[in-house]
């Protein structure tokens, strides 16, 4: 007596026992729902850096979530596979129940009660602890979802085959190359970063140069020929000297009768140390003046032979090659062998960490400030180093010198007196010679 409860509507009868295994299950199903969803989350969310910092400190589950995330297309078909499953199964149950209960309105009932169950319960909070502790959460999460994987991988290569050839229909490639991914979300990574106050300017561009090292080529950075300062291997040893006591560099290329024929790179400190050589070895007997016997050297055996690189070279290859054949100073020649420039390891570090000044430097060479906010800079300055040091916008692809930039967009050479307005900022040519824009003004535009 009293042992079974029966509920009676027009079309079905249930059990008070049914009611509640019925609803024991929805609630183990949608258990198992929200930890396929935080398992998402999580094993998605969590930074490949720190579960590599944690695997390497001897944490297998990290080890295991890092293995799970090789493969991401199967991890997430397992992840949905199962929790949509979870989900029609609970939804189904819920629906039976509730027609069963209270006749054709059951199905409503069931779809908004199961509707704000599934969001609060099984997406919304699981989601928002996984994501608030990913690492943690992935860790917890690996063992189980391991196991789910394995035995929805027959399942889950059909849809694989299906999702594949379904998109190259459209054209669309499911094989996207993982460097490049890997590159634009570090990018993204730190450009949030600095929107939000997290990452300095400095760092940012530390980091972004460091990243960019494989994208730009030695002839974006590199010191045209026109501005390289060389010496005539025929001048006499005296006049050689002086003019590298009053250069600012300490290497210096030498050539002979044509500056296209380079026949070695003088290096001040050997100069130095040779006359110094020299004038010890002099006896005080000697009746030759110190100017005569520095005459008598040979520059060009004290001299290094020159390194000639091509201009395709990557940054981050002659970086390497710097580092190798420690050196510092590179000669950059076309394909056709003509000399186009030179590069240094100070150009190449540059890119990373800004402009290094010395006693000797100007903040940005060529670059001057007036009164009015504007700059007054050599057609050969580098983009670059205005967008770095100003924190400015001006775009890198065009063209790598300021003059560059401004004879891409007009499409002509300009005159003096021209002004132009293009990318936010004001050009006016200040200087022209012959082809060449030696000087102009820049300012950025008011909005």
């Amino acid at each position: 007596m009293g042992e079974t409860l029966t509920v009676d509507t027009a079309d079905a009868v249930i059990s008070g026992a049914a009611i509640w295994w019925t609803a024991g299950a929805v609630a183990t199903l949608l258990l198992l729902s929200g930890f396929f969803s935080g398992s998402e989350t999580a094993l998605t969310a969590a930074s490949r850096a720190r579960m590599r910092r944690l695997a390497d400190e001897g944490s297998k589950t990290a080890e295991l979530a890092l293995s799970l995330r090789e493969d991401n297309e199967r991890l997430i078909g397992a992840i949905l596979l199962g929790n949509n499953l979870v989900n029609i199964l609970a939804t189904s149950l819920a629906t039976s129940l509730l027609v069963a209960l209270f006749g054709a309105d059951g199905v409503a009932y069931a779809t908004l009660g199961m509707t704000m169950l599934v969001l609060i319960f099984a997406e919304v909070l699981p989601k928002t602890y996984a994501i608030t502790r990913p690492e943690t959460a992935a860790q917890a999460a690996s063992r189980p979802i391991s196991v789910v994987v394995r035995i929805f991988a027959p399942v889950v290569s059909v849809v694989r085959v299906i999702v594949r050839a379904t998109l190259s229909i459209f054209g669309v490639s499911t094989d996207p190359d993982a460097h490049v991914l890997a590159q634009e979300e570090i990018r993204g990574a730190i450009d949030l970063g600095h929107s939000e106050g997290a990452v300095e300017r400095e760092a940012r561009d530390r980091l972004l140069g460091a990243l960019d090292l494989d994208e730009r080529d030695i002839d974006q950075v590199m010191i045209h020929r026109r501005n390289i300062f060389m010496i005539d291997a025929d001048e006499k040893p005296g006049v050689i000297l002086e003019a590298c006591l009053k250069s600012p560099y300490t290497r210096i290329p030498l050539y002979r009768e044509d500056p296209e024929n380079i026949v070695g790179v003088l290096h001040a400190k050997d100069l130095l140390r040779a006359v110094n050589h020299r004038l010890n070895g002099q006896s005080k007997d000697d009746d030759h003046s110190a100017a005569a016997q520095i005459d008598q050297l040979d520059v060009t055996e004290i001299a290094m032979e020159p390194w000639f690189v091509p201009d395709t070279t990557s940054l981050s290859d002659q970086l390497r090659a710097f580092l190798t054949r420690k050196s510092h100073f590179a000669l950059v020649v076309d394909e056709y062998g003509a000399l186009q420039g030179l590069v240094t390891l100070e150009d190449i570090l540059e890119e990373i960490v800004g402009e290094i000044a010395d006693e000797h430097d100007d903040e940005v060479e060529g670059v001057t400030r007036e009164a009015d906010g504007s700059l007054v800079a050599d057609g050969v300055t580098a983009i670059r180093d205005l967008n770095r040091t100003f924190d400015w916008k001006l775009p890198e692809d065009e063209a790598t010198t300021i003059a560059g930039l401004v004879i891409h967009e007009a499409q002509t050479i300009p005159v003096e007196g021209q002004i132009f307005i293009f990318h936010g900022f004001r050009f006016e040519i200040l200087e022209r010679r012959r082809h060449q824009i030696t000087k102009l003004r820049v300012k950025p535009v008011a909005a």
